[in-house]
């Protein structure tokens, strides 16, 4: 009797079902995207049934959170080479930055708790290793991270609200611009100055993120030492260095 043939579309015969893990399930996951996920989408990516993944995974919360720690290790972690506080803290921003929006929906996930508190853990245990060592308490390094970390957090969720049609924007300047100019002069006076006022380019995240850590530096009475910019603008650049 002669053997039946693998399908055609890639998966083996009945008898052999591929071999996957909890890895390979997560980072099909990732693939898909969080947003929309489902048990059926994965099994379709790998070419398996839904039960097998029930081997590895044991429901959509915990494929969530699967995926959710896979897009978390996805971007490579700050490194500590002996660099100064300002510049650890300004490349934690960026990796915070990076992780979140790497895949939309991890956001979502982490806030309800999908990556691990001992992945967490570990991280900040780093981070405030370094701070301490370049002169902060353990209370001033915790604060000092909790602060920058929570301004990436919000300009990433701002970024994704801005989302959409590339004229969404200016279309609504112009209807608040609309309002202002029917109500009379005296009404809006600073409003109507911010939306007439001609700015070069909106500062870039990096440079949000050093205003952050300028703050810092003045309240614990730190060093101040310029840092490198990390980040680019919407047009590729790369900002001016801050200055001293």
């Amino acid at each position: 009797m002669t053997a039946t043939a693998p399908e055609a579309s890639g998966r083996v015969g009945a008898g052999r079902p591929p071999k996957i893990n909890r890895e390979m399930i997560a980072e099909a996951a990732h693939e898909i995207g969080l947003d929309g996920l489902t048990l059926k989408a994965v099994a379709d990516h790998l070419g398996v049934t839904t039960a097998a993944l029930y081997h590895h995974v044991a429901n959509k919360d915990d494929l969530m959170r699967a995926a959710a720690e896979h897009s978390a290790r996805v971007v490579p972690l700050p490194v500590d080479h002996g660099q100064d506080w300002a510049q650890w803290l300004l490349e934690w921003a960026n990796y915070n930055r990076d992780v979140f929006t790497s895949r939309p929906g991890l956001l979502a996930q982490y806030m309800e708790g999908a990556i691990p508190l001992e992945a967490t853990l570990r991280n900040l245990e780093v981070i405030l290793s370094v701070l301490v060592r370049e002169g902060f308490t353990v209370a001033e390094a915790n604060e000092a991270y909790s602060l920058v970390s929570s301004c990436a957090l919000g300009m990433v969720l701002v970024a994704q609200r801005q989302q959409g049609p590339p004229d969404q924007a200016e279309q609504f300047v112009k209807t608040l611009r609309g309002v202002v100019d029917a109500a009379p002069k005296r009404d809006y006076t600073l409003v109507r100055k911010l939306l007439y006022r001609t700015r070069v380019r909106p500062p870039t995240f990096d440079e949000h993120i050093e205003t952050v850590l300028r703050g810092i530096a003045a309240q614990h009475k730190r060093r101040w030492k310029r840092v490198v910019p990390l980040s680019t603008d919407r047009a590729g650049r790369r900002p001016a260095s801050a200055g001293p």
